[in-house]
């Protein structure tokens, strides 16, 4: 393989990899919660549509990503009611979420742009670190990267530095083991439980603009196409580690990049099987056939005073 191919190869897989490793850092941390948030496939869908709705109205990609974080709170506060305070089950109203997200983008893209889906999109801009961008594959394509890509990097390595040296760090996970001691603390359970489910919600939306306002400068319906039950995926891959996860999120990417670079190659494969490949490897991780599992104790656990 030559450089240049490699170096594509390299481009493609960060790039796939990255709505994952931007929804899982906040999807990890609402099931270090205690909270299993099934719903961030609806939260990414949502997310990408509102960013793109607010880029066309405003004529501006960061306007359109702050409507798009933003937007998705209401969906997130929905989530976490019916999963804390009603004590509801979480995989059950994750996926009746994801499924009203799933008609109402829909329904909005259809009313809202009709004759002009294929207008313009105003897009967000590639970026590539000063002092690496002149450097030849490396600077020039392996990390021109949209720019939500590097915040989102760092959020994720915030994540892991606040889970494990600070207060609410301690807190958080302490309450996805036994959510009754947190209680008897004095701390309030469901105010920690409902800040991690709209933290997931909000860095899926996130997520979810880099798909449309970043990648392809529009909206398709259905565009999330499983990113957000492949984000969860990652994280029981990754053994609800932070690094552990970002290391599967590249995993998945590269195995979603395999689909364009093989032909590139002269290598014949089933598009079908190349296309199912992130999907077995996810099947794999949920199936627990790469070692065991540990989930936080009180994950999809109701607490009740």
């Amino acid at each position: 393989m030559s450089m240049e191919l490699l170096a594509i190869f390299a481009a493609s897989s960060i790039r796939l990899a990255a709505p994952l490793m931007i929804a899982s850092a906040g999807e990890l941390i609402s099931e270090r919660a205690g909270v299993l948030n099934m719903s961030v496939e609806g939260m990414m869908l949502t997310g990408a549509f509102l960013g793109v709705a607010g880029a066309s109205m405003t004529g501006s990609a960061e306007w359109g990503l702050l409507i798009g974080v933003l937007g998705v709170i209401p969906l997130a506060l929905l989530q976490a009611f019916l999963s804390v305070t009603l004590r509801a089950n979480q995989i059950v109203t994750g996926i009746g979420i994801n499924i009203l997200a799933l008609g109402a983008t829909t329904l909005a893209y259809r009313e809202m742009f009709g004759a002009r889906s294929n207008a313009v999109i105003p897009g967000l801009d590639k970026w590539s670190p000063p002092l690496l961008r002149d450097i030849p594959f490396l600077g020039t394509e392996v990390l021109n990267q949209v720019w939500l890509f590097y915040p989102g990097l760092l959020v994720l390595l915030l994540c892991a530095v606040v889970m494990r040296r600070t207060a609410l760090g301690i807190s958080l996970n302490a309450v996805g083991v036994s959510p009754r001691a947190v209680d008897q603390s004095g701390l309030s359970v469901t105010r920690l439980r409902y800040g991690a489910v709209i933290f997931s919600g909000m860095m899926a939306a996130a997520a979810g603009c880099l798909l449309s306002i970043g990648n392809i400068h529009t909206f398709t319906e259905g565009m999330t196409n499983g990113m957000g039950y492949l984000a969860i995926a990652a994280i029981i891959f990754g053994n609800w580690k932070t690094g552990r996860t970002a290391l599967a999120c590249l995993l998945f990417g590269a195995a979603s990049a395999l689909q364009f670079q093989l032909p590139l190659l002269g290598i014949e494969v089933p598009t079908a099987l190349l296309i199912m490949l992130p999907y077995l490897l996810a099947l794999i991780a949920v199936a627990g056939l790469i070692g065991r599992q540990t989930a936080p104790a009180a994950l999809t656990q109701p607490y009740q005073r």
